[in-house]
């Protein structure tokens, strides 16, 4: 009894896929642009992306030049953005902001194609291109629409992405040091806190910065050995003073005792 219901309820389902289907195939194939482009706002409104899209393509060239033109562009690039194909979405929302310049949308385009950049920012371990562009954009946007309500969120949606790019920076100077090959640590911390100098890895940078310098010294020949101290101390020097109560400071302790005695032989 309970396989023919199910049953029944397939074919119920599968007619009404079937009916549907054959109703959209006639409204692509349809020549009245008007009434297509109602129906691809009916399948907007319903949140049938694709289909409304796929419309909404076809009707683009009819109505270019316009009244309509402008929604369609609008509802085309936030198609994209909610069936998450951002690259595309954003293009469209630059597209339509260049297109539109003096539409009430315009400022909210400009700023979904910033956000769509933003979206797909990748976690901090793979490559971070897109993440430069967000921010770029992001940028843009501020710069563009200074007044904005939306300056805060870009702001903010900034200093997500810069945390992410010093998370990256960090890791890898960390990734150095683990691999002994202190010199690029060095740098690659130096690079972070010049480049960053709020970041919230600066206590652990500065650390692990007179780490680097420290092994790199103790493996250097002789005649290097006394300027890499002396930039192990100098560091340690700035970092007691910023956080006289850090949680490294025996660490730090023994290496700067360390270094004090092998200067005193050379």
């Amino acid at each position: 009894m309970f396989q023919k219901a199910l049953f029944n309820i397939l074919i119920i389902a599968l007619s009404v896929v079937y009916v549907s289907c054959s109703k959209y195939n006639k409204i692509q194939k349809s020549q009245d642009f008007e009434y297509k482009y109602q129906k691809a706002l009916e399948y907007y409104e319903k949140e049938d992306y694709f289909r409304a899209m796929t419309l909404f393509d076809q009707v683009m060239p009819f109505y270019r030049g316009k009244e309509e033109a402008e929604n369609i562009s609008i509802k085309y690039s936030y198609a994209y953005y909610y069936q998450n194909e951002y690259i595309m979405a954003s293009y469209y929302f630059n597209r339509f902001a260049k297109t539109f310049p003096r539409s009430e949308y315009a400022e909210e385009a400009s700023f979904m194609s910033a956000y769509c950049k933003y979206k797909e920012s990748p976690i901090y371990k793979l490559d971070q291109t897109n993440t430069f562009e967000a921010i770029n954009e992001l940028q843009l946007f501020i710069n563009s629409y200074p007044t904005s309500e939306r300056v805060k969120q870009c702001n903010e949606l900034i200093d997500e992405l810069r945390a992410k790019l010093q998370k990256k920076e960090f890791e890898i100077a960390k990734l150095y040091l683990k691999m002994d090959k202190y010199k690029a640590a060095v740098t690659s911390f130096e690079n972070l806190l010049n480049n960053y100098p709020d970041t919230k890895f600066k206590e652990d940078a500065m650390f692990y910065s007179i780490k680097a310098y420290y092994y790199y010294a103790v493996k250097s020949v002789k005649s290097k050995r006394k300027e890499r101290y002396e930039e192990a101390s100098d560091i340690y020097n700035s970092f007691i003073t910023l956080y006289p109560d850090s949680k490294y400071n025996r660490d730090i302790e023994y290496m700067i005792n360390r270094v004090t005695k092998d200067l005193k032989k050379l």
